[in-house]
């Protein structure tokens, strides 16, 4: 992970692959069926954004899903949970693989998640972002019967206010207070981060959702943090003012959404551990992984029901 090393701050590197894939195909690639891979790992909290996406949406069967394993090396995110190795629909033991057949002297690190195109064995894009974004506007014709409308016009000018604040202090927070290599760079990371949590507790305590009634990208982008904050970031990442469990509306929230179909059943915690303590080897040398915390409490009452609400607006939940 790259430090900037005047500062010790934690310096994410945002220039990411900014090709889409349209209905009219203005970047080369046009929106069609049976022609995309998304990748994804369990291990990734942005990766998961574009999965929670897709399983809501229901586009299981206009573009299919490879999930890579959580122990990658300094190269690349590697298919070893599949048999041999390899993608089946790929036939790739790496993510760099596809990165390398488009551009063969690519410079940057390999993330998910990436949307892969099948005959090429090419990548189109890793720009979590946008690919979010384009899930739901540019697929809209393989969407199945019920999806919800994750970017309600009328909510989207607070929602991108919210989504920044967000992503800032808490879905990249976590990793500036866990990669900071000063001591100050640490300590303004932590500060924002739980300034931001405060935030979002008192916000949450009176609505079920981020944006109101109903679930939005907003909280498809917050989540992935917040259910990796006990298991992982509280103790791997030095977030421990507090723990998640210990924030009420936060705490229900979280296991609201775990409890709702396309959310929790992304989930792996013992891959997601396996992932942080046994790669991020500058911060735990050991590669021992936790045994705990005990996860049975994301299954427990919420009660986030008696502040009302529609999980899925007009739309119904995605397939079991």
């Amino acid at each position: 992970m790259p430090t900037d090393t005047d500062s010790g701050k934690f310096d994410r590197d945002m220039n990411y692959i900014p090709d889409r894939i349209t209905p009219d195909g203005a970047d080369g690639w046009t929106t069609k069926a049976d022609t995309y891979r998304l990748v994804v790992a369990h291990a990734c909290p942005w990766a998961n954004r574009s999965w929670i996406t897709h399983r809501l949406l229901g586009l299981e069967s206009a573009m299919s899903v490879a999930v890579a394993g959580p122990l990658h090396d300094a190269s690349s995110w590697k298919f070893h949970l599949d048999p041999d190795g390899l993608d089946p629909v790929l036939n790739i033991h790496k993510l760099q693989e596809a990165f390398f057949n488009r551009y063969p002297d690519y410079p940057r690190g390999i993330t998910v998640p990436a949307i892969v195109d099948i005959e090429s064995t090419s990548v189109v894009t890793n720009d979590f972002a946008q690919i979010e974004l384009d899930l739901s506007t540019q697929w809209s014709q393989f969407h199945r019967d019920g999806a919800p409308d994750l970017w309600p016009d009328e909510l989207r000018d607070e929602m991108e206010e919210v989504m920044e604040l967000v992503f800032h202090d808490v879905n990249n927070g976590v990793y500036k207070s866990g990669f900071a290599s000063s001591q100050s760079a640490h300590e303004e990371a932590y500060d924002a981060l739980f300034a931001r949590l405060d935030w979002l507790e008192e916000r949450l305590t009176t609505r079920r959702y981020l944006m109101g009634d109903s679930i939005t990208q907003a909280d498809i982008r917050l989540w992935p943090t917040l259910v990796r904050f006990d298991p992982v970031y509280h103790n791997h990442f030095k977030c421990n003012r507090n723990k998640l469990s210990e924030m009420p509306a936060l705490w229900g929230y979280t296991r609201d959404l775990f409890q709702t179909p396309g959310f929790g059943d992304t989930i792996d915690f013992p891959l997601i551990k396996a992932h942080y303590y046994e790669v991020h080897t500058g911060i735990n040398p050991t590669g021992v992984t936790p045994k705990g915390p005990d996860v049975s409490g994301f299954m427990t009452a919420h009660g986030r029901e008696a502040l009302g609400g529609r999980p899925f607006g007009d739309g119904t939940a995605p397939a079991a």
